[in-house]
């Protein structure tokens, strides 16, 4: 097996690419330690809003801060990291259905994907400016940001400065996302959003094994079986990002015998449908529509009306605290349904029964058309409960495996991690392969 790795140190071109995408890395990780400008006061603020525990802001926080590599918690210039591109091409995915000029851009080939990539990079900086908006108001509320006003002259430049920093270390990373894409390794988005998951580690490390020395027996205890969970849970999602289930379809193909003779055969393949097609998606859009009722709660929180005050605080304290059963539940049953909802609508833009019938293919057993249409769509509906279940499963890891008190384990973290894992190996394996003809997993 090393052997097999150190082969690829020894390819010059693979060699280039590895260097190149930790080169690119590097460059991310010094902009990680950029900060936005803060007074020595607003930077205690900041730091105590983070380790309060009894804080649902600073909890929900802190499961965001995961996602950015500790640079949301230093309010640094990437603190949003890629999320607000992320953000706009799930969009422009779910719009791509309904806009017929979104389609026409999907049939016309390699110049229409650009186009489409430009299109979502222009919707992401009002994203990410209207990110950077109500990040700041959030930080405001908590008194972290003290003279945050774009409206008053005396704080408009710097409040401006602020939210304009934001708004371009997102666009910079979305730019070394796309150079490693091009001249390194991997999906650039996918491996900057690995690395900000891996600067954490140690991290986690420190406060398991500071939990287990106070602790004594029990924290030790409990540390072992968090790390029973997370051993299950990475083999779990391995086991179910690779599941599919192959249904077979056979081409009808003509080969010339003889003089002037055409015989009929056919060819046979398959269709992988994916136990979970829809991939980290629905947690993404679970954590939105959970964040966006704690961030309007918060502001309504300080209104001068006692009812709104009253009602706000009563839903922060009861309704959305992720401190309580019933909120990871509630995330259970959105993970799922979104899980449904994504998997059709990736389904209906792939539109398999049509095309197979335009190529004249068809399912043994199945007339093409709305039989072929029925029929695949069943599976789709099987396989999806499997990994609609699985994500939910795991959304409420964090909740139950904790050490000292802190949810180490995140469910979304983890599928990330594991996702763009294997497909960098694939392509390591693709490109060994293409240079050599055996792969260094083979």
């Amino acid at each position: 097996m090393w052997e097999k790795l150190r082969s690829i140190w020894t390819v010059p071109d693979l060699r280039k690419k590895i260097l190149f995408t930790l080169g690119m890395l590097l460059v991310f990780r010094i902009l990680a330690h950029i900060n936005v400008p803060l007074s020595p006061d607003e930077q205690k603020s900041l730091n105590s809003l983070f380790n309060k525990g009894d804080n649902p802001v600073g909890q929900l926080l802190g499961l965001l801060d995961v996602f950015s590599g500790g640079s949301l918690q230093n309010f640094s210039i990437v603190a949003f990291s890629v999320y607000p591109y992320i953000t706009a091409t799930i969009v422009m995915q779910l719009l791509q259905p309904i806009i017929p000029a979104l389609q026409n851009l999907s049939a016309q080939g390699e110049a229409g994907r650009l186009r489409f990539s430009q299109i979502t990079r222009i919707i992401t900086v009002p994203l990410a400016f209207l990110q950077a908006l109500g990040q700041c108001a959030l930080f405001q509320q908590e008194q972290v940001l003290q003279h945050f006003n774009l409206i008053d002259p005396q704080y408009a430049l710097q409040s401006f400065a602020i939210v304009a920093s934001l708004i371009t270390g997102t666009m910079i990373l979305v730019w070394l996302g796309e150079l490693i894409t091009e001249k390194g390794i991997g999906n650039g988005i996918s491996i900057i959003i690995l690395a900000n998951i891996l600067s954490n580690l140690p991290k986690y490390v420190q406060q398991g094994i500071t939990a287990a020395q106070s602790g004594g027996s029990g924290a030790v205890v409990s540390l072992g079986v968090f790390a029973i969970i997370g051993v299950i849970t990475i083999l779990g999602i391995i086991y179910i990002y690779l599941g599919q289930r192959r249904v077979p379809v056979q081409y009808p193909t003509k080969r010339n015998v003889g003089r002037n003779m055409m015989v009929g055969s056919a060819q046979t393949t398959y269709i992988p449908m994916q136990v979970n097609s829809a991939g980290m998606i629905p947690l993404i859009f679970a954590s939105s529509m959970l964040l966006f009722p704690t961030v309007i709660a918060r502001y309504l929180s300080t209104s001068s009306t006692p009812w709104i005050k009253n009602v706000a605080l009563w839903v922060s304290i009861n309704l959305i605290n992720p401190t309580e059963w019933w909120y990871w539940i509630f995330n259970f049953l959105l993970v799922v349904a979104f899980t449904y909802f994504y998997a059709y609508v990736m389904w209906q833009q792939q539109n398999i029964p049509e095309n197979l019938q335009k190529q004249g293919a068809f399912i043994p057993g199945y007339r093409p058309g709305e039989p072929t249409s029925r029929y695949l769509m069943n599976i789709l509906n099987r396989i999806t409960l499997a990994g609609a279940l699985f994500l939910g499963v795991i959304t409420v890891l964090p909740f139950v495996a904790r050490v000292g008190g802190n949810q180490m384990l995140g469910a979304a973290a983890l599928l990330i991690a594991v996702g763009v894992v294997l497909d960098t190996v694939r392509q390591l394996e693709s490109q060994m392969v293409m240079r050599n003809y055996s792969g260094f997993l083979s």
